[in-house]
């Protein structure tokens, strides 16, 4: 995502390499490549010319230090204005009513459906809480459907009345079926129109009037850029809603919608799609994603989505394992499986500081660890226990196994004792410190 605008803005920075000082003409020529930069990207050429009118009065009325370059502080500047452009600070929803009400609106094919069921998920596993999903659009036949899949596979309720042409009275029902049943979160989900139409929103009002929600969302395709922030503000003139959930943001090269829909309609991006997985989901916060466009990784993200797959028996297992030197294809393939559950892989790179950058143009498929995994289970019970068995002619039988060669063989065993003799040396006192450390910002989430 934002892999254009972050090019662009890294290039327009390189003007002001090398200079001693911070004038009126290096930061004009700065800024013009960062308000083009800014309307490639479809942000409208008023927000843009705003946004680097803020920047220059804050650049010219700067001190450069001695420790940082003019360049460096134009970064620093253009990074707080981006995350205040977008927000500035994360907005939570609003949870506080039992059951606490969530109302999803948006035009067809924004994601509404698949975006009702992400949040459920994490609902349930990142906030202990226990959601209803409901099924509110009568129109669209495969929508009730296609509701009740995804709660299957989410593991979430799905309140549906067949013969029902009435979404409010669905609404009703639903919330009154949620309270019987101990549901404390109800996720309503509206439907959705090509196009914005009066009868659509005269329905959405009349759901909203009847079920009084806590929080009504506003779901967008952010690559479809302006028009999605021309909806955004079509929509809030009607609903006045809570927030804005992007989806599709990960194939948005350009951003335009992140950027400007805040200061449009002055309602917090509070969530972002970032894949088709229900696990897909990210919390928006607008810092983590300045950081993000300008190339300086996510290592809270990354760091956060490490903890969620933490486990302290395990890690101690494991660490007990190392220090009698028992490390083997059983305690690899349970780390690769942990890795997988983070999500992405190219997207867990990208949160990396420069890594973005650097995988710019390879792909790695989301199936990059299959061949792995492949070659670990064509090996026996006994091999996986005790790697050193691997002699030749087990390793040819395990290559014909798993549709592999022996080269990939040969290059997996090889990573496998790099990683075991680097886990051995992290498994020290500075791996027990480590561990301490993962322990208690696990705890004090």
């Amino acid at each position: 995502m934002f892999e254009g605008l972050s090019e662009k803005l890294e290039r327009s920075f390189k003007i002001l390499k090398g200079q001693g000082h911070i004038s009126e003409i290096n930061v004009a020529e700065t800024l013009k490549e960062v308000r083009k930069a800014l309307i490639d990207a479809d942000v409208s050429f008023k927000i843009a010319k705003d946004f680097t009118n803020t920047v220059k009065e804050k650049a010219l009325g700067q001190k450069i230090l001695t420790a940082v370059s003019p360049g460096q502080l134009m970064v620093k500047i253009v990074h707080d204005e981006l995350a205040e452009l977008m927000g500035g600070e994360h907005t939570e929803l609003n949870l506080k009513a039992s059951p606490s009400i969530i109302l999803i609106a948006g035009l067809q094919g924004s994601g509404k459906t698949t975006f009702s069921a992400k949040l459920a998920m994490y609902l349930k596993k990142k906030k202990g809480k226990q959601p209803l999903l409901v099924a509110c659009d009568v129109y669209r036949p495969a929508a009730i459907n296609q509701l009740k899949v995804l709660g299957e596979q989410v593991e979430v309720d799905v309140f549906t009345e067949e013969d029902s042409k009435d979404p409010v009275a669905i609404a009703q029902h639903a919330i009154a079926h949620a309270r019987q049943h101990g549901k404390n979160v109800v996720i309503i989900d509206t439907a959705g129109r090509l196009a914005i139409d009066e009868q659509m929103m005269k329905e959405i009002a009349a759901i909203k009037k009847n079920v009084n929600p806590n929080e009504i969302l506003f779901v967008v395709d952010s690559m479809t850029g302006q028009d999605a922030v021309n909806t955004a503000k079509a929509f809030n003139e009607r609903l006045d809603y809570n927030g804005v959930v992007l989806t599709k943001l990960d194939g948005d090269t350009r951003g335009g919608a992140a950027l400007t829909i805040r200061s449009v309609v002055d309602k917090p991006i509070k969530f972002v799609g970032i894949g088709e997985k229900m696990d897909a989901l990210d919390v928006f916060y607008p810092k983590r994603m300045a950081d993000r466009i300008l190339g300086m990784g996510d290592i809270v993200s990354l760091v956060e989505r490490a903890q969620e797959q933490f486990d302290v028996e395990e890690a101690k297992k494991l660490q007990r394992k190392l220090a009698k030197n028992e490390f083997n294809f059983n305690d690899f393939l349970k780390q690769i499986q942990q890795i997988k559950k983070m999500g992405n892989i190219k997207d867990l790179a990208g949160m990396i500081p420069g890594m973005g950058k650097a995988l710019k143009d390879t792909e790695i498929d989301d199936d990059a660890f299959k061949g792995i995994e492949a070659i670990i289970y064509s090996m026996t019970p006994a091999e996986r226990e005790n790697p050193k068995l691997l002699n030749g002619s087990r390793r040819k039988r395990i290559a014909n196994g798993s549709g592999t060669d022996i080269v990939e063989v040969n290059r997996l065993v090889k990573q496998f004792d790099e990683t075991a003799k680097m886990m051995r040396m992290m498994s020290g006192a500075g791996g027990k410190n480590m561990m301490r450390m993962m322990q208690q910002m696990k705890g004090g989430r």
